[in-house]
C-alpha cells in the first residue's frame, strides 16, 4: 500500500525539474523545484528526528498556506509522525481542545498564529515545544525557530546520512498520516484518522474523474488544512508533476484576502478549488464589474447569459434538441464576451471543483455559461474525503457527479436495507479511502463504520445514468407531527438564490404542526426596492413592506407562483422569523466548511421558534419582525 512519502518520491523522481510550490514574498512569485523541495523536506525531518520526534508522535501544524505548510506536513510524515493541522479560523478555546485531544508534543506555528498558541501553553503540559516558521527576537527556554530545525538537520544529515532513508522506509500504508479535526457542529470535534493510505488511496480514486497535466497550476485558496486541499489542490498536484501557488501573505487577515484577485492574475490558475461561499463572491465581483460599465453593458451580458443557459442546460445535454440554435450566439457571445470576464481569472482557467456544502444550480450554471464550468463533488473528511464529482468529460449540473473508482456506494433506509436506483435513503460507502476512526473515540467509530462501511449521514440518491444527488443531512430532516420526513437544504438553497431579498434561512420543523423558517435579511437589496418606491425603511410603513416583499418571495414558489411545484408547498415556511444577525463563523452559527450549526441556531433563537408557533406569528408582519428588522437597519 502506497504511503504518501513512496507518491512524492515517485514524482520527484519523473518531474525532478518541474516547479512544485509557487510563493510570493515581495513582488514576485519564486519558484521551488520538486528535488529542490526534497531536499529542503528531509533536511526539515532529520532536524525533527535530531529533537527526538519517533513514530506515532503528534505534532501539530497552524498556519496560513505557505511553501512551509507543506515542508512541515511532509517533514512530520517522514519521520513517521503523524500531522495535526489545525484551521487558522480556531479561537484559542477550540485550539486547547485539539492539542489536548491530539496529545501533540510540539506544534510548527506562523507569525500571524502565534499569539493564539503562547497564550494556552502554560496549560498544555504535552506539549514540549513551539516552532515558530517566522523567526523571531526571542524564545522561550524549550521553543526554537524553523529555520534552526533545518540547521540542525543538514549537520544532523552529514553526521548520520541514513537516518532518514531507515526512518523513512519503515513507514507503510496503513500508518497514520493525519489526525484531521471536524469543524465542530457538536460541542466536541472528532479527530479524523487518515492514513498514508487513505490519501494515496483517494488520489488514485479522484484522478479517475478528471486529468491534470504536469504544466497545471493551481493558486491554493481554501484552507490547507482540510482532506479536501490535501487531497485536490496538494497530493493530486504532486501525483502529476503539477505545480501549487499560494496567496501572498499581507499583514492583516483582510490584506491577505484581497491579494487573491491580484495572485489568480499572477498565477494564471488552469484549476481552482472552492467552496459556494467562495464562488458567490466572485460572481457577485463579476456582475458588479458588468454593472459599473454601464445598463448597455449590463443588457447584454444579462442576454447572452440566458441565451447560453438555454444551449447549455444541464451540460450532458448541451445543445441537444432545439436548443442547438443558440450555438453560433453562445460561440459569438464568448468570443465578444465571456473571454474578457475569464481574464479576471487570469485567463487559463478550465474549470473549478467545488465542495463545501451543497452548490446552488444557478451558480454552476452561471459559471458553466462564462465557460469555466464548476464541477460539483462531493465528499466528507471521513472518506478523505472525494467521493464523487462531475468532471468536464462527464458531467450533469445538480448532480454531485459520478463515483470515483473504486468505490462500493449504497443508499439505504433508516433500518440499514438498501434503496433502489433513484429513491433516497443514506449514503454508505465502502472503499480504501474510509479513514481508520475517530482518535480517542471508540464508540463514534462503532456507530460510524460498520463491518467496513462508511455511514455518511447524508441524505441522497443515484440516477439511472449513475449521477450521485445529495440532498442534505439524513440526520437532519424535517419531520412533519404525521412523522413524513423531508431535507431542508434544497428548500433553503432555493429560497435564497431566487430571492434577492433574503441572505440566508433555516428551516425547523420537528415533529411539529407545520414548517418555520429564520430569516436573514438583505437589507440592502431590500432598501434599494423600497427607494425605488419613495417609500423610507425606517418609517412604519417601510418596515411593513419590506416584510411583505420577504413574505412575496416565499409566496413564489407556492401555487400560482413563478416557482410552484419546485418541491412540496407543504415544506414551506408557514411563518417566518427576521434574525438580529447573519448567521457566521464568528457567532458559531456557520462552520469552517461554511454550513450551519443547525443545533447551535435552533438552540440561540429557541424562543423565537416556539413564538412562530402561535397564531399571530403567520403574519410576517407581526411586531417581533419589525423589531428585528428595525435592529438590523440600525446596525
Amino acid at each position: 500500500m502506497k504511503t504518501i512519502i513512496q507518491l512524492f518520491e515517485e514524482n520527484v523522481e519523473k518531474y525532478p525539474n518541474n516547479p512544485l510550490l509557487m510563493q510570493k514574498i515581495k513582488d514576485k512569485y519564486e519558484e521551488t523545484t520538486y528535488s529542490e523541495a526534497k531536499n529542503n523536506i528531509e533536511n526539515y525531518a532529520a532536524g525533527l528526528l535530531h529533537l527526538g520526534i519517533n513514530k506515532g508522535d503528534r505534532l501539530a501544524l497552524l498556519s496560513e498556506g505557505r511553501n512551509d505548510w507543506v515542508y512541515s506536513e511532509l517533514a512530520i510524515l517522514y519521520t513517521g509522525a503523524i500531522n495535526v493541522p489545525l484551521s487558522v479560523k480556531l479561537e484559542v478555546s477550540e485550539l486547547k481542545f485539539r492539542l489536548e485531544h491530539s496529545g501533540a508534543r510540539m506544534i510548527i506555528v506562523s507569525k500571524g498564529q502565534a499569539s493564539k498558541v503562547e497564550g494556552i501553553r502554560n496549560e498544555l503540559p504535552q506539549l514540549e515545544k513551539v516552532i515558530y516558521i517566522d523567526d523571531k527576537e526571542s524564545y522561550e527556554e524549550n521553543d526554537l525557530a524553523w529555520s534552526k530545525i533545518y540547521e540542525m538537520g543538514v549537520d544532523y544529515n552529514t553526521q548520520k546520512p541514513q537516518v532518514v532513508a531507515e526512518t523513512k522506509s519503515a513507514i507503510v500504508g496503513d500508518d497514520f498520516a493525519n489526525i484531521t479535526y471536524t469543524s465542530g457542529t457538536t460541542a466536541d470535534p472528532k479527530g479524523i484518522i487518515l492514513s498514508h493510505r487513505n490519501y494515496t488511496a483517494n488520489v488514485e480514486q479522484a484522478l479517475t474523474l478528471m486529468t491534470i497535466p504536469d504544466t497545471y497550476r493551481t493558486l491554493l485558496i481554501l484552507p490547507l488544512d482540510h482532506c479536501f486541499a490535501h487531497v485536490a489542490g496538494i497530493y493530486s498536484f504532486i501525483a502529476n508533476g503539477a505545480s501549487m501557488a499560494f496567496i501572498q501573505m499581507g499583514d492583516t487577515p483582510m490584506q491577505t484576502l484581497k491579494n487573491i484577485p491580484i495572485n489568480i492574475k499572477e498565477v494564471k490558475p488552469n484549476l481552482l478549488l472552492s467552496v459556494p461561499a467562495l464562488a458567490k463572491n466572485f460572481k457577485k465581483n463579476i456582475e458588479k464589474g458588468i454593472a459599473d460599465k454601464g445598463k448597455v453593458t449590463e443588457s447584454l451580458f444579462n442576454f447572452a447569459l440566458n441565451i447560453s443557459y438555454k444551449y447549455n442546460k444541464e451540460g450532458y445535454n448541451k445543445g441537444k434538441g432545439l436548443s442547438f440554435v443558440y450555438g453560433p450566439l453562445v460561440k459569438l457571445f464568448d468570443k465578444i464576451l465571456f473571454s474578457k470576464v475569464r481574464e479576471v481569472f487570469g485567463g487559463q482557467l478550465d474549470f473549478f471543483v467545488g465542495g463545501g456544502a451543497l452548490l446552488d444550480i444557478e451558480l454552476q450554471r452561471f459559471y458553466y455559461a462564462i465557460g469555466i464550468p464548476m464541477m460539483q463533488g462531493y465528499g466528507l473528511s471521513e472518506a478523505t474525503p472525494v467521493i464523487s464529482s462531475n468532471s468536464l468529460k462527464k458531467h450533469k449540473l445538480g448532480s454531485s457527479g459520478y463515483l470515483v473508482h473504486p468505490l462500493d456506494i449504497k443508499i439505504c433506509d433508516e433500518d440499514g436495507n438498501e434503496r433502489p436506483i433513484g429513491e433516497k435513503g443514506e449514503i454508505v460507502i465502502h472503499g480504501e479511502n474510509v479513514m481508520k476512526g475517530y482518535w480517542r473515540n471508540e464508540s463514534a467509530t462503532a456507530e460510524t463504520i460498520k463491518d467496513g462501511w462508511l455511514h455518511t449521514g447524508d441524505l441522497g440518491y443515484m440516477d439511472k445514468d449513475g449521477f450521485l444527488y445529495v440532498l442534505g443531512r439524513f440526520k437532519s430532516l424535517l419531520i412533519s407531527s404525521d412523522g413524513e420526513k423531508y431535507s431542508p437544504e434544497s428548500i433553503e438553497e432555493m429560497l435564497v438564490s431566487k430571492s434577492p431579498f433574503i441572505d440566508q434561512v433555516m428551516l425547523h420543523n420537528n415533529q411539529d404542526p407545520y414548517t418555520i423558517g429564520l430569516i436573514v435579511a438583505n437589507n440592502e437589496a431590500i432598501k434599494r426596492s423600497l427607494t425605488e418606491k419613495g417609500i423610507d425603511i425606517k418609517s412604519n410603513e417601510g418596515k411593513m413592506e419590506a416584510l411583505l416583499l420577504i413574505q412575496q418571495e416565499i409566496n413564489h414558489f407556492k401555487k400560482g407562483g413563478k416557482f410552484a411545484g419546485e418541491f412540496p408547498e407543504r415544506w414551506l415556511p408557514a411563518a417566518v422569523g427576521i434574525v438580529e444577525e447573519p448567521f457566521s463563523e464568528q457567532n458559531k452559527m456557520i462552520n469552517s466548511t461554511m454550513k450551519m450549526v443547525r443545533d447551535k441556531i435552533t438552540e440561540t433563537y429557541h424562543e423565537k421558534i416556539d413564538y412562530l408557533y402561535s397564531a399571530e406569528a403567520k403574519d410576517i408582519t407581526n411586531e417581533i419582525n419589525r423589531q428585528a428588522l428595525e435592529k438590523n437597519i440600525n446596525n
